[in-house]
């Protein structure tokens, strides 16, 4: 054999050697990624439910107008203009909703990155 095909014989040797470790070490960070990924989502998320507003207000406040019809009798007309199908929030909230649900996208989006490089 001449010294070429024992310069890329042992070139083939050691770059498969370094292409399987890369690709061993970047399959490994992916997972690591998308447990951490899949955890913050999770917990993202339970913030996001908890920033919600209690829907039951407004169904006590309606059955209380039920309760007033049944005890004043079908003639009386409840004032119903204190009840409204939207909360009014603060700014404060909106912009805190706001970058929940950007990080809970962002959080989606590096878990479905990681599971598309784990398959390729």
């Amino acid at each position: 054999k001449d010294v070429n095909s024992k310069f890329w014989a042992t070139y083939k040797k050691v770059s498969n050697d370094y292409d399987d470790d890369f690709l061993g070490r970047a399959n490994d960070d992916m997972g690591i990624i998308l447990t951490f990924a899949g955890l913050f989502s999770a917990v993202n998320s339970t913030f996001i439910i908890g920033m919600q507003p209690n829907p039951g207000d407004t169904t006590n406040a309606l059955l209380l107008q039920l309760i007033q019809i049944t005890v004043n009798g079908p003639n009386s007309v409840p004032d119903i203009s204190n009840l409204s199908s939207s909360t009014p929030y603060p700014p404060s909230t909106v912009w805190m909703q706001t970058l929940a649900y950007a990080s809970l996208a962002f959080s989606v989006l590096a878990a479905f990155g990681a599971v598309m490089g784990k398959q390729w």
